[in-house]
C-alpha cells in the first residue's frame, strides 16, 4: 500500500503545482494497480477539487484508441470544481497543456449498484435522466505522455481535467444517439467531426462498460452523477486565446474560451 500512496502523492503534487509529471519512481505495475493509485489520488485531491461528481470514459472510439495506443476504454474521475457551464472563460495557465474533446454526457436518475451487474446498454440507458452536449477538458500534464504507459495514465485520471456542459436535454427528447453528429469548432473553424456511433457503437455501450468496470471492484454509479461517455473526435490541443464550440445535432451547443 505504501507504493500506491507514494505514487498517488507524486501525481497529486504535480497536479497541484501544474507541473509536468515525469515517469514515476515506482509506477503501477498494471492497470488494476493504476486504478488503486487513482482511488488514493482522489482522496488526496478532494480538498482541492471538491467531491467526486462522476466519471469520464477515455478511449471509447477507434480514433482515440489509435491515438493513445490503448485498445480498450479507461476511466477517470470528474470533480465538482472542474464542472463548468457553457460560456465559461477558463485560464489556459491552469493547465499544463490543455486540450478538448467533443462528448455526449449523461446524468443518471437512479443508482446502478454493483450487485445489479452485469449491465447492458439497454439497462443503463433506462437509468439515464438527461443528456448534455459537453466539452471534456483534458490536460497533457506529462513530460512525454507517450512514454508513461496505460497504468500511470489511468492512475492520473486518464488526462481528465473537467468539463463544460451545455443545457440538459431530457431523455424523452433526445434523438438516436448513434446518429448524432458532433462538430468541433475552434476559433470559428470546424476542425473535426464524428458521430455517437463512434463511441463503442453507442454511448450507452460506454456507460455499460463503466458500470461493469466499477461493479467488478464492488462500486456503483449513483443518481445525479455525471458521466462523460467518450470523445467523438481526436483530442484538440489548444493555446491561450482559443474559443471552442461543440455542436451536437439534437442535443445542442456548448462553448468555452481559454484565456
Amino acid at each position: 500500500m505504501d507504493k500506491i500512496l507514494e505514487a498517488a502523492k507524486a501525481i497529486a503534487l504535480a497536479r497541484r503545482n501544474h507541473a509536468p509529471l515525469a515517469a514515476l519512481e515506482d509506477p503501477p505495475a498494471d492497470e488494476a494497480e493504476g486504478y488503486q493509485v487513482q482511488r488514493a489520488l482522489h482522496d488526496l485531491m478532494l480538498p482541492h477539487v471538491g467531491p467526486l461528481v462522476g466519471y469520464k470514459i477515455g478511449c471509447t472510439s477507434q480514433v482515440m484508441q489509435e491515438y493513445i495506443g490503448i485498445p480498450h476504454p479507461c476511466a477517470g474521475g470528474v470533480f465538482q470544481k472542474g464542472v463548468h457551464d457553457s460560456g465559461a472563460k477558463l485560464a489556459a495557465s491552469k493547465y499544463v497543456r490543455v486540450g478538448v474533446e467533443c462528448e455526449i454526457a449523461v446524468r443518471l436518475k437512479r443508482d446502478l449498484a454493483a450487485g445489479e451487474a452485469p449491465f447492458t446498454a439497454e439497462w443503463v440507458g433506462e437509468a439515464v435522466e438527461s443528456y448534455h452536449p459537453a466539452i471534456e477538458i483534458v490536460d497533457d500534464r506529462y513530460v512525454k505522455w507517450e512514454t508513461m504507459g496505460a497504468p500511470t495514465l489511468i492512475a492520473d485520471d486518464f488526462f481528465a481535467a473537467g468539463c463544460v456542459l451545455g443545457p440538459s436535454v431530457p431523455r424523452s427528447s433526445v434523438p438516436d444517439l448513434k446518429a448524432v453528429k458532433g462538430r468541433a469548432i475552434v476559433n470559428g473553424e470546424e476542425v473535426s467531426h464524428g458521430t455517437g456511433a463512434d463511441v463503442l457503437g453507442h454511448p450507452h455501450n460506454a456507460l455499460a462498460w463503466l458500470a461493469n468496470h466499477l461493479a467488478a471492484d464492488g462500486k456503483g454509479l449513483h443518481a445525479g452523477q455525471l458521466v462523460l461517455t467518450g470523445s467523438l473526435v481526436k483530442t484538440l490541443w489548444l493555446k491561450a486565446g482559443d474559443k471552442v464550440r461543440m455542436e451536437l445535432d439534437g442535443l445542442g451547443v456548448v462553448e468555452a474560451e481559454f484565456k
